[in-house]
């Protein structure tokens, strides 16, 4: 069983300093519904029994939109609600997700609602019978990017500051590269082991601390990495608008 899960809760601070009123960006459009990023992943999806939708800011925003645009498209869609979306980080979502993600499941792709990427890079992540973790070919500042690195022992650690000032590299590495924030999973009993023993401080942190746990001990030969040819965070508006003037082409 195929299921894709998309964490959306997050409340578009950045976003929505450049709009008339709050929005939930994975909502956003300006020229039909159907260029929200929200529908542009769904419909990446197609092919999977199911589509987990974690929200929390704007909740019945999501609830409508999916009601009336995504359940008609094939997957069956369940939206989950994270109460944290204030005051955890990004981790507890992905954890409300993989509780609604059923044992049979046997191949999980977790993608950040805030992300525009290509079909045919979405393709080989589907298509790998691996763990995945994919890349961007943007450059590494520590503004913008979360960054990824191979030690001399052939581990992948994962780096970022969420005050965006300075990246640090504590060993020698092989190499590093910017994040696609867009994972494959092969293990849910795996995933659900790094979970269960996380302290409430890890609960509360970023979703790399799930991450981070899931490929620790994955040597890197084991591992798929995926580049996305196309790939945008929309963390503002005129980011969107570089996605929209692509749909609207």
């Amino acid at each position: 069983m195929k299921v894709l899960i998309v964490t959306v809760a997050g409340i578009s601070s950045r976003f929505n300093r450049d709009t008339s009123r709050n929005v939930l960006k994975c909502l956003y459009y300006e020229d039909s519904p159907t260029h929200s990023l929200l529908y542009q992943i769904v419909c990446k999806a197609l092919d999977f029994e199911r589509v987990i939708l974690v929200g929390g800011y704007l909740y019945d925003e999501l609830v409508m939109y999916a009601e009336k645009y995504l359940s008609n498209l094939g997957p069956q869609i369940e939206l989950v609600y994270n109460a944290h979306y204030k005051d955890y980080g990004s981790g507890y979502s992905l954890i409300k997700g993989v509780e609604r993600v059923p044992e049979v499941a046997n191949e999980i792709i977790f993608v950040e609602g805030d992300l525009y990427f290509d079909n045919e890079s979405f393709s080989l992540v589907k298509k790998s019978l691996y763990d995945v973790i994919t890349v961007n070919h943007e450059f590494i500042t520590s503004e913008k990017a979360v960054a990824l690195y191979v030690d001399e022992i052939d581990k992948v650690h994962y780096i970022y500051d969420t005050n965006h000032s300075l990246l640090s590299i504590p060993s020698p590495i092989k190499a590093i590269y910017n994040s696609g924030q867009i994972w494959k999973f092969t293990s849910l009993s795996k995933l659900n082991s790094v979970i269960s023993p996380l302290s409430p401080k890890q609960i509360q942190g970023t979703n790399l601390e799930i991450i981070q746990a899931y490929f620790d001990n994955i040597p890197v030969s084991d591992l798929n990495f995926i580049a996305l040819n196309t790939w945008f965070n929309c963390n503002t508006v005129a980011d969107y608008q570089k996605v929209n003037s692509l749909l609207t082409k």
